[in-house]
């Protein structure tokens, strides 16, 4: 399928959600998605296998929380999954979903007010339909908006996050081949040094092989974004490195770039063993999952931004801590 021909299929559908009643996201996801569909998302939702259960279980309550909700994206591109044989298409689409927070969801108490849920969506789309989606999306980001923050204060800042500084993230139009060539180099050797903990080099020297100086990190809630490689590696990635052990080597079910623009998802990236002072919270011995989306803005050879979305709620149950129980006095699965 063409990229272009897969956008239109996915803004349909992102369309159809916005002006649909409750009761029929059922049928509207029924018509673009596989029945069979395969759908990832964050803790509490985790991994569901229909189109109608999907609607069921996440659309529809939440558009039932969220009155009046619109999708506003900041990102959107599609590319061939560079780590598949059959070069599949997949479409990304990258940036908040708003409404007014009228009715509770998830526990989270409602405001009345308007929040705004970051989220990012990898869809796969195969003869014309989507087989394939992981919606990852920040719940702590909306509780703090609530007044319910779940976590103790976090290293960097919390924001309501923009898009690229060049807002030019929404490639309705399919982009010269090269450019996306380029991009999805600079994300493989990030990627390469990233992996290894162990360059031999300093943290900001080892960054500045493939980040610019003025680079931008928009964190999830729980940690937050910061900014130049220096604050990165004072506000982030160093107490990061410095909280874990035992990093396993990255695994990503789809990785893939268009344009200036990429980004790759896994379930879960990798694993690590906390040893102490992430998030403040002390060290267990157990190994955590990091389920992770990051999307990538690459200037001349280099990464300038990059969006991080890390379901928190997942990894801290695997730390035995149930951090939207604790938070809302709700249940979860």
């Amino acid at each position: 399928m063409s990229f272009q021909n897969a956008k239109n299929l996915v803004l349909d559908l992102y369309a159809a959600i916005e002006t649909a009643e409750p009761g029929d996201l059922p049928g509207v996801l029924g018509r673009a998605c596989a029945p069979d569909l395969l759908w990832r998302g964050f803790h509490p939702f985790n991994q569901i296998t229909s189109a109608e259960a999907v609607a069921q279980r996440f659309w529809q309550p939440l558009s039932t929380s969220l009155s009046r909700l619109q999708r506003r994206q900041d990102v959107f591109f599609a590319g061939q999954n560079s780590l598949d044989d059959d070069g599949a298409v997949w479409v990304v689409s990258m940036g908040h979903l708003m409404g007014l927070f009228d009715r509770p969801w998830l526990g989270i108490r409602p405001t009345g007010k308007m929040v705004f849920l970051r989220y990012c969506e990898f869809n796969k789309v195969v003869d014309g339909r989507i087989t394939e989606t992981a919606m990852y999306f920040d719940i702590p980001h909306l509780m703090v908006q609530a007044g319910q923050n779940p976590f103790p204060p976090q290293t960097a800042a919390h924001l309501v996050q923009p898009g690229p500084m060049t807002h030019d993230g929404l490639l309705l139009q399919d982009q010269p081949a090269p450019e996306g060539a380029r991009t999805l180099a600079a994300i493989n050797a990030m990627i390469q040094d990233l992996g290894q903990w162990n360059s031999g080099l300093s943290l900001e020297d080892e960054l500045a092989r493939t980040w610019h100086d003025d680079m931008i990190w928009w964190g999830p809630e729980g940690i937050g974004a910061t900014y130049t490689i220096e604050r990165y590696a004072r506000q982030h990635s160093g107490p990061f490195r410095a909280g874990f052990a035992d990093r396993s080597p990255t695994r990503h079910i789809c990785r893939l770039a268009e344009g200036h623009y990429g980004g790759f998802f896994g379930w879960p990236n990798f694993t690590a063993t906390p040893t102490g002072g992430f998030m403040g919270m002390p060290a267990t011995g157990r190994p955590g999952e990091f389920r992770v989306i990051d999307i990538y803005r690459r200037a001349g050879n280099k990464l300038a931004e990059n969006w991080i979305f890390i379901d928190l709620l997942h990894f801290w149950r695997t730390q035995g801590v149930d951090i939207l129980a604790r938070s809302t006095g709700s249940e979860t699965q």
